[in-house]
């Protein structure tokens, strides 16, 4: 051991034996942690990571990485909400990442650049699952098998797949060509599928799980759920849902001058657009409040925002929290509403209740009331397996209590997310389950870990720059099927990848490698474990927590030090 004197610390050695590290008492430690648009992903997309891989320029590896979760971006890049964006923290800073156009460019460009999704081919002697229902859960269950290692079979009542993706969603949301694309190219990847084939009167629940491993139930919602106002209806009432699938499959609504829609999700505000089209004046009421700021979930709207400010903009004319009072009839005719303003207000136990406020009515004259209150599942085959309410009561994992093999999900699951997203999201966890359950094993999941918030981040580190926006075609061109959303540029998509700020994952920005004072930093030109690269010697790290600090992402957390110090890679 070299003696050590103060000023001849440049002797041979000196340096290498005097291990600072001895005086920590933390430790920084490279660790990947969630990012907020990830947790709020019904789908279970971590948009972080495709972002990062547009960011290098590298398309393909981005639309890979996405597509491991979510198999029709450019459809849901289209129709979903994008909760994301809501969580994103960049909107606490200036504007959230348009995160849900770059997943639709990245689903466009597939389909153009005919990019192969990256599926194996499963054993011959691979188990089997029949999946029932051939909308987005049916469809993510079924690739998220084969990606397992698992065949699956599509069965469906109707002759093409899509579900209500084909039979109600207006064509200037999602044009036909982008669904059939997109569905067309997943069914080629090697997913059989039977149309025309309606369980309980085509083939039998026994019948499939006697012919299949398993079976996965996704029938979606497909009956307009039952409508009055103290046991009254109109005799020529019709149900949104029935209305919508006559405008997409004939290009025609009955003729309407004034109409008024009750509900306030996607179709009813679907319904709404619709009728304005055709020069109807247009009403919507619903119980909830308009969207925003300080506005909670349970109580807004459940439509798009986006969808909600294009229809006002199209003319329909929104009365929320209000409700109908009564029906005014001329024989069974409508011929007006009594509405009255209401509240939701939360009650002790947790759930919310719906208050009038007397002496605030007025009179709202229109010749059609549509209601757009929600679906119900056809019961048609599996009856049996339904709860009380007319839904799969399905558990964490997807399975029917009390069934080892029929598992269910997407929109005709109790408390199902209600939107294209969630239901992909049901479909991938039931693949997961179901693989579990064919290996032999249990599925778990555990809590979720607490996402990255905006005071985790160092953003002194990052300038503001504006979000790209789309073009949306004016009110007054808006006819047919023409798509009201133009999407972004290949430049603005790189651009909003550029603005991620990459919530709890490393950004290769060299801070810890350039500021250590101890150069207890190294850097590696090949990606060590989960792709890092940077590692700490902790012989020399005497853990002042510079480099935690000064970490843009928060992808350095300090923690206590419960072990002797010595020469340790980081992750």
């Amino acid at each position: 051991m070299p003696i050590m004197t103060p000023g001849a610390f440049a002797y041979p050695g000196t340096s290498l034996d005097f291990r600072t590290g001895s005086w920590r008492t933390a430790r920084p430690v490279y660790q990947v942690r969630p990012s907020p648009c990830h947790a709020a992903c019904p789908a279970g997309e971590n948009p972080r990571d495709y972002l990062a891989r547009m960011a290098e320029a590298n398309p393909r590896a981005a639309w890979e990485t996405l597509v491991a979760f979510n198999p029709l971006p450019a459809i849901t890049g289209r129709v979903c909400e994008h909760p994301c964006e809501s969580a994103c923290n960049r909107g606490q800073f200036d504007a959230a990442i348009a995160i849900h156009n770059v997943e639709r460019w990245l689903g466009d460009e597939a389909v153009r650049a005919a990019w192969d999704y990256p599926l194996p081919a499963p054993a011959a002697e691979a188990p089997e699952v029949a999946v029932v229902g051939a909308g987005p859960a049916g469809l993510s269950c079924a690739y998220h098998l084969l990606r397992l290692g698992i065949r699956a079979t599509v069965i469906d009542r109707l002759p093409e797949a899509g579900g209500t993706l084909r039979t109600a969603l207006p064509c200037y949301r999602l044009p036909r060509e982008v669904l059939d694309a997109e569905i067309g190219r997943l069914l080629a990847a090697g997913i059989p599928f039977v149309g025309r084939t309606r369980l309980g009167q085509h083939v039998s629940l026994a019948e499939l799980s006697q012919d299949y491993a398993a079976v996965f139930l996704a029938p979606g919602r497909q009956q307009p759920r039952r409508w009055d106002v103290d046991g009254r209806t109109p005799k020529d009432l019709h149900p949104a849902l029935t209305l919508l699938q006559d405008w997409v499959a004939l290009d025609a609504v009955p003729a309407i001058h004034s109409a008024l829609i009750v509900g306030g999700g996607n179709s009813a505000i679907d319904m709404a657009r619709v009728l304005a089209r055709t020069g109807a004046e247009v009403h919507l009421v619903t119980h909830d409040a308009m969207p925003g700021p300080g506005v909670s979930r349970d109580v807004a709207m459940k439509a798009a925002p986006r969808d909600i400010d294009q229809a006002i903009e199209e003319g329909v004319t929104i009365h929320v929290e209000h409700g109908i009072r009564r029906l005014i009839l001329r024989g069974e005719k409508v011929v007006g509403v009594e509405l009255v303003r209401l509240k939701k207000l939360l009650r002790g136990d947790g759930r919310y209740e719906v208050v009038p406020f007397e002496g605030t009515e007025t009179v709202l004259h229109v010749d059609q009331v549509i209601p757009a209150v929600g679906q119900v599942v056809d019961a048609d085959g599996m009856g049996s397996l339904l709860s009380e309410n007319g839904f799969f009561a399905a558990g964490e994992d997807m399975r029917l209590p009390g069934r080892d093999a029929i598992y269910a999900g997407g929109d005709a699951r109790e408390r199902a997310w209600g939107t294209v997203s969630g239901a992909v999201g049901d479909g991938r966890k039931a693949a997961l389950a179901l693989h579990a359950h064919l290996s032999g094993r249990r599925y778990e999941t555990g809590p979720a870990p607490r996402p990255m918030a905006i005071a985790d981040l160092n953003l002194n580190y990052f300038e503001r720059a504006p979000r790209a926006e789309e073009t949306l075609l004016p009110p007054g061109l808006r006819q047919g099927c023409a798509e009201i959303a133009a999407g972004l540029s290949p430049e603005k998509v790189g651009a909003e990848a550029q603005r991620c700020f990459s919530c709890g994952d490393c950004l290769a920005c060299d801070n810890c490698w350039t500021l250590c004072p101890d150069q207890a930093v190294l850097k590696s030109r090949a990606p060590l474990a989960e792709g890092a690269r940077y590692h700490i010697d902790y012989d020399y790290c005497k853990g002042c927590g510079l480099c935690a600090h000064e970490c843009p992402a928060g992808y350095i957390v300090m923690e206590a030090e419960s072990r002797p110090a010595g020469r340790q890679q980081g992750p």
